[in-house]
């Protein structure tokens, strides 16, 4: 649809071939996460894209709803008709992988055995391609997965179910939402728990080291993920800071130096890096990732895609309205997203990195805006 169609009228598009701080109450006890017990966002917080032609244009890459996830809510199918109703013109339909180990679910999982898992992915597949065939007239529908990385059996299975469904994942979001087999995103005590994992803080350095270590497993994990399957969208680069979003990497030489590394690896291959608007809705003043790191993705000339990280047809779009000031605060004037290709990438699907012609700051809806 867009490669000839309505995207291409509306907007030229050059292709890419992809070759103790201050703690922050958030992660799964905010609006995606219902079994806590969290109320639906605020109406003010929904966001109708549809007003911005650039940002319908550039959709997300990253969504999620609570047919296939149990901690969204909605239909797949409701997600989709939000997304036409907003005027998207891309959305990517996005699922967490099966996770492998009875340890490792969820408490809203409990009761479901990992066969099950397992047949809920597969179930989110097909149905996903239904609807991309469905509405093909209406948007462009887009089918990846959202990587979990707890464990080296997380990688291998992975390695097996990408080989199994083929071209029917389209593309990969790289993310890692564990850290010594701990989740860092369920609530603050399990993020601190993943914390103490490395220690108790009083021998050696104490809570610095303690933290070091930490954050260096977590991007040793992202490295690895990287290496593995060179995900397309890298997921909120930056969730290790989930809880403590006042903490500054480059105040850890070492930590600093694992971020370039990873930056540099994954610009290497040719992948997009989210600005991901969930983080708004977890309290931050910024989406994912930071400016900190947003200026060392630039620095080495990483491009940036738009995400909104939904958990269901109420989130579609949310918090898209405070991007455009954080986009400009930190100085990104290019934005990018995916689309179908005849030619395989770097990981070996057919899907490449589209550029926004210009700069989106100059689109005709900036045009006599205060």
């Amino acid at each position: 649809m867009l490669g000839a169609g309505s995207l291409v009228m509306a907007q030229r598009a050059s292709n890419h071939d992809l070759t103790q701080p201050e703690v922050v109450l958030a992660g799964k006890d905010s609006p995606d996460h219902q079994h806590v017990g969290a109320s639906k966002p605020d109406v003010d917080q929904v966001y109708d894209v549809g007003k911005d032609a650039w940002l319908t244009v550039l959709g997300t890459h990253h969504s999620h709803s609570g047919q296939f996830c149990k901690h969204g809510s909605g239909l797949l199918e409701d997600v989709v008709k939000e997304a036409i109703r907003q005027n998207f013109q891309v959305y990517g339909l996005t699922e967490h992988v099966p996770r492998y180990r009875a340890i490792d679910l969820y408490p809203e999982e409990v009761n479901t055995s990992l066969d099950e898992l397992s047949s809920q992915f597969t179930s989110f597949l097909m149905e996903a391609h239904r609807l991309k065939t469905a509405y093909s007239a209406q948007i462009s529908l887009l089918v990846g997965l959202e990587t979990e990385f707890i464990t080296d059996l997380d990688l291998h299975r992975l390695d097996i179910l990408l080989k199994e469904f083929g071209d029917r994942v389209q593309y990969v979001v790289g993310s890692i939402h564990h850290v010594n087999g701990i989740p860092i995103d369920f609530d603050l005590p399990t993020y601190e728990r993943a914390l103490a994992s490395f220690g108790d803080g009083t021998g050696d350095g104490g809570h610095e080291a303690r933290q070091q270590a930490f954050l260096s497993s977590y991007f040793d994990a992202q490295y690895e993920l990287l290496r593995c399957f060179k995900p397309e969208i890298i997921g909120h680069f930056d969730l290790c800071r989930l809880y403590c979003p006042s903490l500054r990497f480059g105040h850890h030489p070492v930590i600093q130096e694992k971020v370039e590394r990873n930056v540099k690896f994954a610009v290497g291959y040719g992948a997009l890096f989210e600005v991901n608007a969930a983080a708004f809705r977890k309290k931050w003043d910024t989406a994912y990732p930071g400016e900190e790191v947003v200026q060392v993705i630039k620095r080495h000339g990483g491009r940036f895609a738009l995400s909104d990280d939904s958990h269901g047809p109420h989130a579609v779009g949310m918090n898209y309205r405070r991007l455009p000031d954080y986009l400009r605060s930190v100085g990104i004037s290019e934005l990018w997203y995916l689309e179908p290709s005849d030619m395989p990438n770097s990981a070996g699907r057919n899907i490449r990195a589209v550029r926004l012609d210009g700069d989106w700051l100059d689109h005709p809806f900036w045009r006599g805006q205060p």
